[in-house]
């Protein structure tokens, strides 16, 4: 119903979220929808992978998991749930929803949104502003290539009436943003309003980030209860103004401090938000503490559209060798040292590897590297090696070497483990908006 105030759960913020807290929302939350956001350059990257090897992949694996944690509940509730779970196959999504519905007895329809993949648009000559090169000379495989959508794809899946919309890559924000429009009759260029929605969906895209999750810094922050700590929902007014709040009973805490935080995360520029829907702009946000755990925000413009959208083009980017052993005790940090140039230097030397190999000690210099230099004091070494290459044989080489110290020296290894990885690389270019085709296909059960 248009003007009306739209409850809206966030039910995971990336592809390994928990299922239990969406679980929550669908059976407590007394939501009109529940938004799965699960997708990541890499991600979709991979599906395309998954789907070049099974025309029926390429979805999120754990699509069928998540969908029965919730479905019977939110059908049963009158909870829309809209999800890019679709990832390079929302058709092949699209018909696993059915048949799970079926399975369960449920009579349901299933809106996909499909129209994000542009891989036919790449060519050769397509440039990569982020390497500087083009295509052809990178000289990597491309596998996919896809648009971000915004809530304008969104909406006409909304018009059929579905239980489900399933999408391939929209942005994150845009998943929130398109139903609570949607619900309240929204124009598509009325940017102040659409500005509003998308803090909304902004907060709520990250799931526990604003609940206390990644707020959570012992004992400078401490958060309560955080093994359970539950997922976030917002009520939204006509006019885009929300609190935002969680559960009773669930882990974690929502205040000004968490929905401050979550507001400028992965916020290059707060006074232009770039979204496919709007150009936000966060530094008029207004964020006050409404009671416990519920939070308003209100404030949030914007302004006109960009006028291209942001398109990630995934590669093919070979093995991922990773492998590691530990040493324990005194001069553990000297040995672990001295193992590290040693599968360096026979890697190089004997087997003429040319890739780059990164070489770990972790306890010591695996995350720092060289921007913080210190004197470590520790008795507890893992020494990791990782390597991207296009040649099996060699990655293979790499856990070979890392395995035979076991024997081979310093004095006190363990714990080895190794193993090979398909990886991708994915970078950043520009289409024009009105060179995107977007449809929508309607499933039922």
């Amino acid at each position: 119903m248009a003007g009306s105030t739209v409850r809206i759960g966030a039910g995971a913020g990336f592809a390994g979220d928990r299922i239990d807290p969406a679980r929550d929302l669908a059976e407590r939350g007394n939501l009109d929808f529940l938004v799965f956001e699960c997708l990541a350059e890499r991600t979709l990257a991979y599906g395309h992978l998954a789907r070049s090897q099974d025309p029926n992949k390429g979805y999120n694996p754990r699509l069928e998991k998540r969908l029965a944690a919730v479905l019977q509940a939110c059908v049963r509730g009158g909870t829309t749930i809209v999800t890019n779970m679709g990832v390079a196959n929302p058709r092949a999504a699209g018909a696993l929803a059915v048949d799970l519905a079926r399975r369960m007895g449920l009579k349901i329809r299933v809106a996909i949104v499909e129209g994000d993949d542009v891989t036919s648009q790449i060519s050769d000559q397509t440039f990569l502003p982020e390497i500087g090169k083009t295509v052809g000379e990178a000289g990597l495989r491309m596998v996919g290539a896809n648009a971000y959508l915004g809530a304008e794809a969104i909406i006409p899946a909304l018009d059929t009436e579905p239980h489900i919309v399933i999408t391939g890559r929209v942005a994150d924000p845009s998943l929130f943003l398109a139903p609570i429009a949607h619900r309240n009759g929204w124009k598509l260029d009325d940017w102040m309003t659409l500005g509003a929605g998308t803090v909304v969906g902004h907060l709520l895209e990250c799931t526990s980030q604003v609940t206390g999750g990644y707020f959570a810094d012992p004992p400078y922050k401490e958060v309560p209860n955080l093994a359970y700590v539950g997922f976030p929902l917002a009520e939204v007014q006509p006019d885009g103004s929300c609190i935002i709040t969680k559960l009773d009973g669930t882990g974690g805490f929502v205040n000004e401090l968490t929905v401050k935080e979550q507001l400028l995360y992965e916020v290059h520029d707060p006074r232009a938000y770039l979204t496919p829907d709007v150009t936000a702009d966060f530094t008029n946000v207004q964020i006050e503490v409404a009671g416990k755990d519920r939070v308003a925000v209100r404030g949030g413009i914007g302004r006109e559209r960009p006028a291209q959208l942001k398109t990630i083009v995934g590669f093919d980017g070979g093995f991922l060798a990773e492998a590691g052993i530990s040493y324990a005790g005194p001069g553990a940090e000297n040995r672990a040292r001295l193992a590290a140039s040693i599968i360096e230097e026979r890697m190089r030397n004997l087997h003429g590897c040319a890739d780059k190999i990164r070489l770990d000690l972790i306890g010591i210099n695996s995350l720092h590297a060289t921007a913080i230099q210190r004197e470590a004091i520790t008795q507890d070494v893992r020494v990791r090696a990782a390597m991207r290459t296009t040649d099996r044989e060699m990655a293979e080489t790499l856990l070979s070497e890392v395995e035979s110290l076991w024997v081979s020296g310093p004095a006190g290894g363990g714990g080895y483990r190794g193993n090979i990885d398909s990886s991708v690389k994915t970078h950043a270019v520009f289409v024009n908006r009105d060179a995107i085709e977007t449809k929508v296909e309607v499933l039922q059960s």
